[in-house]
C-alpha cells in the first residue's frame, strides 16, 4: 500500500525539488547586476519597485524552476542511486504532476518575458528548449550536458544586458565568470556522481576518460578561463573590478590544490559546494566594481 504524503511534506518537497535557495540566489545575482554593474548604487530602493527587473526576475526563475524538475524526471534512476534520500518525484510528487508543473512554469516564463520585450522573449524561449534538450538528451553526454548548463547560468545575466543599455562589457565578464565556475563544478559533479552514471549507461567525461584525466582537462579549463577574464578585465577603464579579479584568484587557486588532492565521493561533494561559495563571493564582488 502506497504511503500517504501529506501536505506538508509535498510542500517541503516541492521546494527542494526546484532547488529554492538556487533561484534566490538568482534574484539576489539578478538584482545586484542591475544595482551595481548596470545601474547605480544610490538607486537601489527604486530598482526594489522597478516592474521590468520583477518581470525578468519572475520569468528567469520560473525557468530555471521548469529545468530543475525536469532534470530530476529524467534522472529519477539515477538519483535512486547517487542521492536516494533526496528523491521527490514519484515519492512526494506524482510524475503527472511534475510534468504539468514544468510546462506551466516555462509557458509562464516565456510569456512573461514576452511582455518585457522581444529580446527577453527570444532569451528564455533559447533557454527552455536548452534545458528541454539538455535533460532529456545531453546530460547523458559527455561535456555538452556540462556545457549547456554552464551556457544558461551565463544566459540569467546576459539577459539583463539584451534589456538593459549600459555597461555590457561588466555583465559579460561576469557572465563568463558564471559559466566557467559552472562549468568546473558540472565536471566536478560527474565525478561525483560517477557510480550512478554509470549504472544508468550515461557517458560523463569521468566515465569515458576517466577521474585522472578529467582532472587534467579541469586545469587546462581554470587556466583558459583565468587567460580570458584576466584579457577582458584588462579591457576596461575601472580598475576596481581588475582588482577584483586578482583577490578571486585566492579561492580559485584553492579549489585548484583540493582538486588536485581529490579522490573520493565525498572530496568531489566538498568541490562542488565550494565552487558555490566562489559564485557567491562573485556576485557579492558587484558591490564593490562600482
Amino acid at each position: 500500500m502506497a504511503r500517504k504524503v501529506t501536505i506538508r511534506q509535498a510542500t517541503l518537497g516541492f521546494l527542494r525539488l526546484i532547488r529554492t535557495q538556487n533561484l534566490l540566489i538568482i534574484i539576489f545575482t539578478q538584482y545586484f547586476t542591475r544595482t551595481f554593474l548596470i545601474g547605480s548604487p544610490s538607486k537601489w530602493i527604486e530598482y526594489l519597485r522597478e516592474k521590468d527587473l520583477a518581470l525578468i526576475c519572475l520569468s528567469t526563475v520560473l525557468i530555471a524552476a521548469a529545468g530543475y524538475i525536469i532534470n530530476d524526471y529524467y534522472d529519477i534512476k539515477i538519483d535512486l542511486i547517487n542521492k536516494p534520500d533526496r528523491v521527490v518525484i514519484g515519492r512526494l510528487i506524482k510524475r503527472r504532476w511534475a510534468m504539468v508543473i514544468n510546462q506551466s512554469f516555462n509557458v509562464l516564463g516565456i510569456l512573461i518575458g514576452l511582455l518585457v520585450s522581444r529580446k527577453v522573449f527570444a532569451v528564455n524561449l533559447f533557454a527552455v528548449f536548452c534545458l528541454w534538450i539538455y535533460s532529456n538528451q545531453l546530460k547523458r553526454t559527455a561535456f555538452w550536458g556540462n556545457l549547456t548548463v554552464a551556457i544558461m547560468t551565463g544566459l540569467s545575466l546576459l539577459v539583463l544586458a539584451a534589456f538593459y543599455s549600459g555597461h555590457q562589457k561588466e555583465v559579460w565578464i561576469y557572465a563568463i565568470f558564471s559559466f566557467c565556475i559552472t562549468l568546473i563544478r558540472e565536471i566536478i559533479k560527474d565525478m561525483e556522481d560517477v557510480k550512478g552514471d554509470a549504472a544508468h549507461g550515461c557517458k560523463t567525461l569521468p566515465i569515458l576518460w576517466g577521474i585522472a584525466r578529467t582532472k587534467w582537462l579541469l586545469y587546462i579549463f581554470i587556466a583558459s578561463f583565468l587567460t580570458i577574464l584576466f584579457a577582458f578585465t584588462t579591457q576596461l577603464p575601472n580598475s576596481q573590478i581588475g582588482y577584483i579579479f586578482l583577490i578571486g584568484l585566492l579561492p580559485i587557486g584553492y579549489l585548484t590544490y583540493k582538486l588536485v588532492l581529490a579522490d573520493t565521493k565525498k572530496d568531489f561533494a566538498f568541490l562542488s559546494n565550494f565552487c558555490k561559495v566562489i559564485m557567491l563571493l562573485g556576485v557579492l564582488s558587484m558591490g564593490f566594481a562600482n
